[in-house]
């Protein structure tokens, strides 16, 4: 099967998804703005073709690079893992003939509003949410709806942009911070209280393949507004325990999304909230989820996700079932200042505690600058782990949060 790669080389853990297809057989053709030589060999070896474009969102300029494959063999498939990435692979894969995520999946499971009209028209529960493209208009949403509201870019990634307003004071403020930054046009929805996670899978002709179930500590917002909190996240190794009808339900809500939504042969995140009014759909991306959680499933499940998803990709079946021998998580450990780096206390004891069960960790050395809070979970320090018991996993990265200290100024 002959694959074209959108962007190879950047981010770093994009090199992981070209090695996987290549390991299942399947001839990787990257399309990137990387400079041949600074592709690497490693990364060389893996790729049967390279075409430099100036921009990877420049429709305009893949349709060149595809066409120039297409000149030399037969394509199959295009690829690309980024959210950013996605509506213009989609746009070049129209445009060229390949089948794939149609531009319509694409716009809907980009543009908030619109996607949750969708599940709504579905019966998919959700939060009440909106298009704004002025003042007057938010300002009629929150009348409609009541405070506290959640503001955000139409087509963000993750928690990217995202602001919660408690008034209409903060209200204001917002709306003139997006102004500043150029926004015409804003998604505005319901605060949905409840605990948050999300629910990933790769699915094949629409049909769910994998899946993970993963909680956040605390709720992603929280999370990166306070130095002092040392969050995570969770992934699972009990969502197939017919004792606990919650991970049912969950499983229930992603397989209506990706039905509503159209997604057939992909890697999907959604994120979801339960709370008072039960499980609430909060949004779907048509891509692999972001911050190692693919690293996390490989490691929880003793299975190579990414090579999980290459398979489904190339050979339209699965290799190797989820054996949910672990749960895995992450906490992120913040700089007690923002500066540069001058040490950190605590590493050798949770290494003492818990060296068997650690993954990893990562710890910028002395002299590094730091991060901003909301850069996310692992733009400083942070530490990984498996166990075998889900609540032990827990109580052991609190423990860690607890216990290591990242000192700068």
């Amino acid at each position: 099967m002959n694959i074209i790669f959108v962007e190879p080389n950047f981010p770093a853990n994009q090199r992981r998804f070209v090695h996987a297809l290549a390991s299942v057989g399947a001839n990787v053709y990257g399309v990137g703005e990387s400079d041949d030589h600074e592709l690497g060999d490693e990364l060389r070896g893996a790729l049967a073709g390279y075409y430099r474009v100036g921009s990877v969102t420049n429709v305009e300029q893949m349709v060149e690079a595809v066409r120039f494959f297409q000149g030399q063999t037969w394509i199959d498939a295009l690829e690309a893992t980024v959210e950013a990435h996605t509506m213009p692979a989609a746009q070049v894969r129209e445009q060229t003939g390949i089948p794939g995520t149609s531009v319509h999946t694409t716009w809907l499971c980009r543009d908030k509003p619109s996607m949750k009209e969708a599940l709504r028209r579905a019966g998919v529960p959700t939060a009440a949410s909106a298009a704004v493209e002025s003042a007057e208009q938010a300002h009629e949403f929150a009348d409609r709806e009541g405070y506290p509201l959640i503001l955000k870019p139409r087509a963000g990634a993750g928690a990217q942009g995202t602001v919660r307003v408690n008034d209409e004071h903060e209200l204001m403020h917002a709306l003139q911070g997006y102004a500043r930054e150029g926004a015409t046009s804003i998604a505005i929805e319901e605060f949905v209280e409840g605990h948050e996670g999300f629910y990933d899978t790769i699915t094949l002709d629409g049909r769910v393949v994998h899946d993970w179930a993963t909680h956040y500590f605390p709720n992603v917002l929280e999370a990166m507004r306070h130095r002092w909190i040392s969050p995570q996240f969770i992934t699972t190794n009990r969502i197939d325990d017919p004792s606990i009808g919650f991970y049912d339900e969950v499983r229930e809500l992603g397989r209506r999304a990706i039905e509503v939504l159209g997604i057939e042969t992909s890697a999907t995140h959604m994120e979801w909230f339960y709370g008072p009014k039960g499980l609430r759909f909060s949004e779907i991306g048509c891509r692999p989820p972001g911050v190692g959680a693919w690293d996390l499933y490989s490691a929880a499940n003793e299975v190579d996700v990414y090579r999980e998803w290459a398979h489904v990709i190339t050979h339209r079946s699965v290799e190797q079932p989820m054996r949910r021998t672990y749960s895995a998580g992450i906490v992120a450990l913040r700089p007690d200042h923002e500066g540069h780096i001058r040490g950190y206390s605590g590493i050798d004891d949770v290494q003492d505690r818990y060296g068997e069960w650690l993954i990893d960790g990562h710890f910028p050395p002395v002299g590094h600058g730091t991060q901003a809070v909301e850069a996310g979970y692992m733009a400083n320090a942070y530490v990984r782990l498996r166990h075998p018991d889900y609540d032990t996993a827990r109580s052991m990265l609190d423990d860690i949060g607890r216990t290591v200290h990242v000192h700068a100024g």
